[in-house]
C-alpha cells in the first residue's frame, strides 16, 4: 500500500526512513563488525509432534538457520546459542561470547509459561542489548485482558463485551451480547482457538470457558465478535516506528460451518480445512485511504501503550460501522523470511537482511528509560564494548 499512515508524531513512512537512514549512512562512522547471538528456545516435551504442525522444532529451526544467513548477509557475526532447561549454562556461554547484541528468537512451548519475558529480563540484567520488546511488554502481550484493560484506559478501541472468565458461574452473572469469541488468556500463536471459539448461547460459552479452564489452566477471555475485515499491521522500528503496509486475512473460501478466525488450525496445521483455506493478502486491496491511516494509527497507538520496541504485529478488526478494534499485539511476532513482517516490509521495499539490520539498529538504540545496569556481572572489557554506543554501519537503502 502506498499511502503514507503517519499521525503520531513519532510514526514516519518507510520512505522518509530510508531516505533519512542513506542521508546518515554517508556520516564516516566506525567499521567494527557486530557479533549477534542468536538465541531461541530449544526444550519441547517428550510427546511426539505432529508432522504437519508448522509450529514445530523442524520449521523453528529452518527459520532460524534462515536468520543466520540474513544477518550473516547484513554483515554481522553471528553465533547461534539454543536454550532448553539449562539456564546457567545459557549465561556462562553467553558470558564467554560476549555478543554486542542478542537477537531473541525465544519463544514458550508450554502453556501457561513466560519464560520469553524471563529471558529477556535475564539478557539484559547481564548488560546485553536485546531485540524486539522488554521484558515487562512481552509479559503484558501475553495477559490479554489486562492489555485489553490497559487499551481501553488509553481510549485505544478494543472489542465490546471483554471479559476475563475464571469460572462457570461467572457466565451466569452476565448479559451477553453474542457472538463472543473465547479463548485462552495467557497464550499466543491462536493456542485455544478452535472451531468452537464463536459461541452464540450461554450453554455453548459455559462449555468453551470450562474447556478452557481444564485444558489451559488459565482464565478464558470472552470478547465480542467482530463480523468486518481482519488487518494484520507490521511495526519496525525504535525511536522511529514505521507501520508496514497492511495485510489481510482472507477467510472467504472456509466452509460457513467453521468460523473466520485466525485458530491455531489455520496459522498452523497444513492438512486442515482451515489451514488450506485462509490465506493472508498483502498488501491489501481495496482499502479507503482514510481507514488505512486509521487502522495504522490505532495500530502504533496499541503497540506503544504497551512499551513495544523494535519489531511488533497489531491484529485489527473491523466492527459493524467500519470502525477497528484491536485484537491483539504481539511484541515479538513470528520472524521469518517471505512471510508475516518480513512480507509486509518487502512490499515496503526493505528487503531481508535489511529488515534484520532495522531490528539490531532498534536494540543498540535502546528504548527511553532502559538503563544499562548489569546485575550479573561481566568482564571491564565487555562493559566498555556495551556502553560505548556501537551503531551498524552499513546502508539500509
Amino acid at each position: 500500500m502506498s499511502e503514507r499512515m503517519d499521525a503520531p508524531d513519532d510514526v514516519i513512512s518507510m520512505t522518509q526512513h530510508l531516505q533519512s537512514h542513506r542521508r546518515r549512512s554517508l556520516v564516516p562512522m566506525s567499521r567494527k563488525r557486530l557479533h549477534i547471538a542468536l538465541v531461541y528456545n530449544t526444550f519441547r516435551e517428550s510427546t511426539p509432534e505432529n508432522p504437519h504442525d508448522r509450529g514445530g522444532m523442524a520449521d523453528l529451526r529452518a527459520m532460524i538457520r534462515r536468520q543466520a544467513r540474513g544477518l550473516r548477509k547484513a554483515g554481522f557475526q553471528v553465533t547461534v546459542l539454543p536454550l532448553a532447561s539449562d539456564l546457567l549454562a545459557f549465561q556462562r556461554r553467553l558470558r564467554r561470547l560476549m555478543p554486542d547484541v542478542v537477537f531473541n528468537q525465544y519463544d514458550d512451548v508450554v502453556y501457561g509459561a513466560k519464560y520469553e519475558m524471563r529471558l529477556a529480563a535475564v539478557v539484559r540484567m547481564m548488560g546485553f542489548p536485546i531485540t524486539g520488546s522488554p521484558a515487562l511488554a512481552l509479559g503484558l502481550c501475553r495477559e490479554k485482558y489486562s492489555t485489553a484493560c490497559l487499551l481501553a484506559g488509553q481510549g485505544i478501541p478494543i472489542p465490546g463485551e471483554t471479559a476475563m472468565l475464571t469460572s462457570i458461574k461467572q457466565v451466569d452473572e452476565h448479559e451477553w451480547e453474542f457472538p463472543l469469541i473465547v479463548q485462552a488468556s495467557q497464550e499466543h500463536c491462536g493456542l485455544g482457538l478452535d472451531r468452537n471459539s464463536v459461541v452464540h448461547s450461554k450453554k455453548a460459552l459455559r462449555e468453551k470457558v470450562r474447556q478452557v479452564v481444564r485444558e489451559f489452566n488459565q482464565p478464558a477471555l470472552a470478547q465480542k465478535f467482530l463480523p468486518g475485515r481482519e488487518f494484520n499491521v507490521g511495526l519496525v522500528g525504535g525511536n522511529k516506528l514505521r507501520v508496514m503496509p497492511l495485510a489481510e486475512v482472507d477467510y472467504s473460501k472456509l466452509p460457513d460451518d467453521i468460523p473466520p478466525i485466525m485458530s491455531y488450525a489455520a496459522k498452523n496445521m497444513e492438512n486442515t480445512v482451515e489451514y488450506k483455506n485462509t490465506s493472508v493478502q498483502c498488501p491489501a486491496q481495496n482499502v479507503e485511504p482514510e481507514v488505512a491511516k486509521r487502522i495504522g494509527q490505532v495500530a502504533a497507538r496499541a503497540f506503544r501503550a504497551v512499551g513495544g520496541w523494535g519489531y511488533g504485529r497489531v491484529d485489527i478488526r473491523l466492527d459493524e460501522q467500519g470502525n477497528p478494534k484491536v485484537l491483539d499485539i504481539n511484541c515479538n511476532p513470528l520472524l521469518d523470511e517471505g512471510v508475516g513482517l518480513a512480507r509486509s516490509a518487502e512490499r515496503a521495499g526493505l528487503k531481508w537482511s535489511k529488515l534484520l539490520k532495522l531490528i539490531v539498529n532498534a536494540a543498540l538504540e535502546r528504548m527511553p528509560g532502559d538503563i544499562n545496569l548489569p546485575m550479573l556481572p561481566i568482564s571491564s572489557n565487555g562493559m566498555a564494548r556495551h556502553q560505548s554506543g556501537l551503531v551498524v554501519t552499513s546502508s539500509v537503502g
